[in-house]
C-alpha cells in the first residue's frame, strides 16, 4: 500500500458513490491482524479524477500437498463506483477479475453498497431500484454468483439526518419517543467513552454476545478496531450510565457524511430504564452535529417476518424512524471452479466449528 496513505486514500474515496467506512484505510489496516493483505485500487477518468475504487483484501490459504498458497479476495462494501455507468462498471469488474486471476485467487467476493429497493416488499411505500436489479443481472451474466457466505448484512435501516431534531423525533414510533423520555426521567445519562474504557466495553459486549447467542472475535481485535477509528476521529463510543454505573454502550463510525452503528452492548441490570433508546437518540444527534446526513443502523432481516433471528432487533431499529434499505448482497466470481466448490463445501463446517469455539471462548471470558 506504499502508493497511498490514510489521508490520500480516504480523501480519494470519500466523494465516490457508495463511499463506505469498510472501504477506508483504517478498516483495511485493522484486518491485517486477521491475516488479510490490503490491495488498494483506483480507477481514474480522462481528467485524472478518481471515478472508482476498491480496497481489496487478500488472504492466503495454505493447503497440504500444494507448493503454492491459494488465495481468496474480498472487497467489503465495494467496489465504489457509479454502477449505473455501464462502461465503468464493466471495466471495474473486468479489472477485478483479471487481478484475481493474476494473484491465483480461488474466487473474489464483492459486496457493493447498492440498493435493490427500499421498504418492506409487499407493504405500502416499498419501491424497487431498477439500477440495482440491472447490476444483479449483469453480474449473473458475467459468471458471478450470489454468495452463500454473506459476510455483511444485506439489509439495513437508514435514518435521514437532514431534518431538524424535532422532526426526527416526530418520525419515530410513539413507543420509541416514550422510552427516550422514560430513560431521561429514570436518571439514565449518556456520555462519550475514553480510550481507557474500551476493555470494559468489550467485557459488556461479551456479556451481550453470551446473552443473545451471537459470535464475536477476541478482545484484541475489537480494541484494535475501536482505538484505531477513535484516534483517527472517525468513531465515537458512547456509554449509558445509571447512578454512575455503565449499563449500555455503542460505537458509531463516521465517514463521508455518513454514520454507522456497528457495535452495541448492554447489561441485564436497569434494562427497564430503557438506556438503549436514549443511547441511540444521543448517537443520532451527535452524528447529525458532526455533519452526517445518514445514520445506518446496520442490520435488518433477510426475511421480514418473525421467523428471522433479527426480527426483535429490527423492530427496535424500525421504531427509531428509519427506512428499510434492501441491498444487492455479496457476489462471488469463481476463478478456480474446482477449488471454489471444495472451499464452499468445506466452509460451512469450518464456520460452524469456529462459531462453537468462539462462543465457548466468550463464555469463559464472561465467567
Amino acid at each position: 500500500m506504499s502508493k497511498f496513505d490514510a489521508q490520500s486514500w480516504n480523501s480519494n474515496i470519500a466523494a465516490l458513490p457508495g463511499a463506505h467506512v469498510l472501504q477506508t484505510w483504517e478498516w483495511a489496516q485493522t484486518k491485517t491482524y486477521l491475516g488479510w493483505q490490503p490491495l488498494p485500487r483506483i480507477w481514474y477518468d480522462d481528467s485524472g479524477k478518481p471515478s472508482a475504487a476498491a480496497m481489496i483484501l487478500q488472504r492466503s490459504i495454505p493447503l497440504r500437498g500444494f507448493a503454492a498458497r491459494l488465495r481468496v479476495m474480498y472487497i467489503p462494501k465495494g467496489p465504489l463506483c457509479d454502477w449505473e455507468n455501464l462502461e465503468l462498471r464493466r471495466r471495474v469488474l473486468k479489472d477485478v477479475s483479471a487481478l484475481a486471476r493474476r494473484q491465483g485467487a480461488i474466487f473474489v467476493k464483492i459486496d457493493p453498497d447498492v440498493q435493490l429497493g427500499t421498504g418492506i416488499p409487499g407493504q405500502e411505500g416499498a419501491q424497487e431500484n431498477p439500477a440495482g436489479h440491472s447490476l444483479a443481472a449483469d453480474l449473473q451474466a458475467g459468471g458471478w454468483r450470489f454468495s452463500d457466505e454473506q459476510v455483511q448484512f444485506r439489509n439495513t435501516v437508514l435514518i435521514d439526518l437532514r431534518p431538524e431534531p424535532d422532526e426526527l423525533l416526530a418520525r419515530m414510533k410513539q413507543k420509541a419517543r416514550y422510552n427516550i423520555r422514560l430513560a431521561e426521567r429514570k436518571g439514565v445519562r449518556v456520555r462519550s467513552a475514553q480510550l481507557s474504557e474500551l476493555e470494559a466495553l468489550y467485557q459488556m459486549y461479551a456479556e451481550t454476545a453470551v446473552r443473545d447467542d451471537f459470535v464475536i472475535r477476541d478482545q484484541a481485535y475489537y480494541l484494535r478496531v475501536w482505538s484505531a477509528f477513535i484516534q483517527a476521529g472517525m468513531a465515537e463510543a458512547l456509554i449509558a450510565e445509571v447512578q454512575g454505573q455503565a449499563v449500555a454502550g455503542l460505537f458509531v463510525f463516521r465517514f463521508a457524511r455518513k454514520a454507522w452503528y456497528l457495535y452495541g452492548m448492554s447489561r441485564e441490570t436497569h434494562r427497564e430504564k430503557m438506556p438503549n433508546y436514549l443511547l441511540q437518540w444521543q448517537a443520532i444527534q451527535r452524528a447529525r452535529a458532526a455533519g452526517c446526513e445518514v445514520y445506518d443502523l446496520w442490520g435488518a432481516p433477510d426475511v421480514f417476518d418473525e421467523s428471522d433471528p433479527l426480527w426483535g432487533v429490527f423492530r427496535f431499529k424500525e421504531g427509531l424512524g428509519g427506512q428499510v434499505a434492501r441491498h444487492l448482497g455479496a457476489w462471488d466470481l469463481p476463478v478456480q471452479p474446482l477449488f471454489y466448490r471444495l472451499y464452499t463445501r468445506t466452509l460451512p463446517r469450518l464456520l460452524d466449528f469456529m462459531r462453537r469455539r468462539g462462543k465457548q471462548r466468550t463464555r469463559q471470558e464472561v465467567s
